[in-house]
């Protein structure tokens, strides 16, 4: 068979097995756009929260998310640069719900909401995607929150627990240090197996260059991902990051791992999801924020749990973080988030500029997992504490009327100073547990009396020392079993007792 005989039996064969498919393609039009937010026609079944893809004049792609579906078309933010858009521009659907990539490769990157790589490491090889939005695990899949998240500072890890599938908030005005006590938790997670999820909403890029830098400097990155979307971005993606970040712990959660996110903060989430509201005329209501406001940080927040073994005993945690204007914490946003966490912590301006850090108010401040999420040591040490202090700020308020004190309320006094500057820390300094626990027994129990309050600090730093060398059998039993038994505490006793000779007064 010659070459022209073969071409033509080849093109026969081609011919016959050629079937032709016919192809749908939802297409729409671009008929209003401004400010990353477009309306279109001609999309009448598209889904909610479905990506819409929108080709502009050059050809070059940008991507849409769909919101407001309406009788006369579909309101849409564009995730990206929308200037290269125009009226008449076309729009697809795509049939998909926005997604972003989750597991393990992303673990020591920053990425962006949409899990873009960020930090110039190359390509992301996710094998997975995880819709944005899920709904919460229901209440037979979850197990009451009783592991710690041991947070490394001591008044909190002593009066206001963290557990893992727990919602803690953390709330107080610009500069007091919420981020700082984020970080710290993070930093002080390396070995602890749980993997950390950071989600800067709407925050400074220099901001957050500051924080992979210390990250880094404390090799907190190895099980760290970090979700930006910075100040100059646009709003979209600040609403769209919190949801990416959940998404990205929850596939560690299903994997029967533990993990932690922190959002920081919701109040720049509240604002973008104002701004798109606005921008798509959904009715305002109170401080013009749109009527489901409540719903974008509760269906976010649920997402936080402890699942029961037989769903993985997977665990998710949730420390949101909220900015307060001048302390007003029953302003809209703030008395919302407070009433859908388990607790929160609340940072004072005025104990912040009196020089205790963490600013912790400790009247204002709670966890509503209370002692469950506490190793028995901890909770045996910490429950007079807690006590202690609050009668120390009451007596403290009326020891300013009045100089003469009877010898009980000075002691009482002398006390309550000496345990406000055992809990005061630095930053990126998070106590080891049991070193906590040992130094918590010592002032409650009244080793510390005798010291002068100007002296507790060098008396703790130098007990924590002296426990790492000559005390390694107190904090092994402590770490190992987890509570004070007899024998160690008669062990932390002696130790404590040798101590006392040898530190200068």
């Amino acid at each position: 068979m010659g070459d022209k005989d073969y071409i033509i039996q080849t093109l026969k064969q081609e011919i016959e097995g050629f079937k032709v498919e016919p192809k749908v393609e939802k297409v729409g039009t671009v008929v209003e756009l401004g400010d990353g937010i477009v309306k279109l026609s001609g999309l009448d079944d598209v889904m909610a929260s479905e990506m819409i893809e929108l080709v502009g004049a050059q050809g070059e792609k940008v991507y849409g998310v769909a919101l407001n579906l309406q009788e006369d078309g579909v309101g849409a933010m564009i995730l990206g640069d929308y200037l290269g858009l125009k009226i008449g521009d076309q729009a697809r659907a795509t049939g998909r719900i926005l997604e972003v990539p989750v597991g393990e490769a992303l673990v020591g990157r920053v990425v962006s909401a949409l899990g873009e790589p960020l930090d110039g490491k190359g390509e992301i090889k996710a094998e997975k995607f995880y819709p944005i939005e899920k709904i919460a695990p229901g209440v037979i899949t979850r197990k009451s929150v009783h592991q710690p998240v041991q947070t490394g500072i001591k008044a909190i890890d002593a009066m206001i627990p963290i557990g893992r599938g727990q919602r803690e908030l953390i709330i107080g005005d610009r500069q007091t240090g919420k981020t700082a006590i984020a970080i710290d938790t993070i930093i002080n997670q390396k070995g602890k197996d749980l993997t950390c999820i950071y989600v800067a909403i709407g925050q400074k890029e220099s901001k957050v260059a500051k924080i992979v830098a210390e990250l880094e400097k404390f090799s907190a990155m190895e099980y760290t991902v970090i979700v930006v979307a910075g100040a100059s971005k646009s709003a979209s993606l600040s609403f769209v990051a919190p949801y990416a970040g959940c998404a990205m712990g929850e596939y560690f959660m299903d994997q029967g791992k533990d993990a932690l996110v922190i959002y920081d903060d919701l109040s720049k989430h509240a604002v973008a999801y104002r701004q798109i509201s606005l921008l798509l005329k959904r009715p305002p209501g109170r401080e013009a924020y749109p009527g489901d406001i409540f719903y974008l940080h509760s269906r976010l927040l649920e997402r936080a749990a402890k699942l029961n073994q037989n769903y993985g005993g997977g665990s998710l945690t949730a420390l949101p973080i909220i900015e307060t204007q001048a302390g007003d914490i029953s302003a809209y946003i703030p008395t919302n988030v407070i009433s859908i966490t388990d607790g929160q912590i609340y940072l004072e301006p005025d104990l912040f500029y009196k020089g205790i850090r963490p600013a912790l108010n400790v009247g204002l401040s709670v966890s509503r997992v209370g002692s469950a999420a506490q190793i028995k040591a901890m909770k045996k040490v910490a429950g007079k504490l807690r006590l202690e202090l609050a009668q120390f700020r009451e007596l403290e308020a009326f020891a300013q009327f009045g100089s003469d004190l009877d010898e009980s309320t000075q002691q009482q006094l002398e006390r309550g100073r000496k345990i406000t500057e055992i809990l005061k820390q630095g930053q990126y300094s998070p106590t080891p547990v049991a070193n906590q626990v040992a130094i918590l027994y010592a002032v409650g129990n009244g080793y510390l009396d005798d010291i002068l309050v100007e002296k507790v600090k060098e008396f703790e730093e130098s007990f924590n020392d002296y426990l790492n060398s000559a005390g390694q059998k107190v904090i092994g039993g402590i770490e190992s079993e987890g509570e004070l038994n007899e024998k160690t505490e008669q062990e932390l006793k002696k130790l404590l007792a040798e101590f006392k000779k040898t530190f200068r007064r």
